[in-house]
């Protein structure tokens, strides 16, 4: 007996996504990042917040678009990706342009980010606040413990400034924003290979239609 196959499939389930969560919270984050320290009135700002915006509605149109169209979802996946990519740049030349800290990825500051494993504006905030007094108390003099090294060694850091609350915001949501593009690469990847060895809604058509005449012949 044949196997029955849906013509239409389960399709929109965008919001158990992590690529889809991590970038709605990178999508209010940089709301209220733009609302505090970029000029409402500028460019700059309305096209940051739009990138942000057009990563989630794109990740969310292209789940709702797979049920009939593979080619859509791949595509605006792919739309996604670059979205959030020109997000990083704008947080990239932010950082620059005001001389602020760009942190490395090994960084105690990122490291402890990932372990938190932020997941709410909340908790982005909290993170911020927590990150801004610790920095205000090591620029004075103290020193930290780098715990990335096989032995531990305490690292004086009074030779780096203050870092400000925008700084870490602007760090913090390129963490979350090399994430989420990591995650949609991965999904622009298994899209295209599920592509590629399935065929779309044309192909799925065809089997439905064959299979049904094949069971109508009592196959």
């Amino acid at each position: 007996m044949l196997e029955d196959e849906s013509l239409i499939p389960k399709h929109g389930g965008y919001r158990n996504l992590k690529s889809f969560q991590v970038s709605q919270l990178v999508y209010d984050i940089t709301v209220r990042f733009c609302e505090r320290y970029i000029d409402k009135f500028s460019r700059t700002n309305d096209q940051m917040v739009q990138a942000a915006r057009s990563g989630v509605q794109n990740i969310a149109e292209g789940s709702q678009a797979s049920a009939t169209s593979k080619k859509t979802e791949l595509k605006l996946t792919q739309v996604a990706r670059a979205s959030l990519e020109e997000l990083k740049l704008d947080y990239e030349d932010y950082l620059r342009q005001k001389e602020l800290t760009t942190l490395k990825p090994d960084d105690l500051i990122l490291m402890r980010f990932k372990k938190l494993k932020v997941d709410t504006i909340e908790k982005f905030r909290m993170w911020v606040q927590d990150e801004h007094g610790r920095s205000l108390k090591d620029s004075h003099g103290q020193t930290q413990t780098n715990t990335n090294l096989k032995e531990k060694e305490h690292v004086p850091v009074s030779d780096r400034p203050c870092l400000s609350s925008d700084c870490l915001a602007a760090n913090g949501a390129l963490s979350l924003l090399n994430l989420a593009c990591y995650l949609l690469d991965q999904q622009v990847k298994r899209l295209a290979e599920d592509f590629t060895n399935e065929g779309g809604f044309t192909e799925r058509l065809y089997r439905v239609r064959k299979n049904k005449r094949m069971k109508d012949k009592g196959y």
